[in-house]
C-alpha cells in the first residue's frame, strides 16, 4: 500500500495533466487507465455537484458508481 503523501502527489500529477489538457478539434479527450489511476484502485470524479467513484476490479474491469 502506498503512503498518503505519495498517493497525494500522484493525484496532483493527474489533476494537473487533466487541467492542462485541451480538447482536440473533435472535442474528445483521451487518457489511459494507467494515467487516471496510477497505482490506485479507485479515483474520484466530481460532476454536477456529486462525487462519482471509478474503480478497477480484480478482473481489470472498470466500475463507475455514485
Amino acid at each position: 500500500m502506498q503512503s498518503g503523501a505519495k498517493a497525494k502527489r500522484e493525484r496532483l500529477v493527474v489533476q494537473q495533466a487533466l487541467v492542462a489538457s485541451e480538447p482536440p478539434a473533435g472535442g474528445q479527450l483521451e487518457w489511459t487507465s494507467e494515467q487516471l489511476f496510477g497505482r490506485a484502485q479507485e479515483v474520484g470524479i466530481r460532476h454536477g455537484g456529486h462525487l462519482y467513484r471509478l474503480r478497477r476490479t480484480k478482473l481489470d474491469k472498470l466500475i463507475l458508481t455514485k
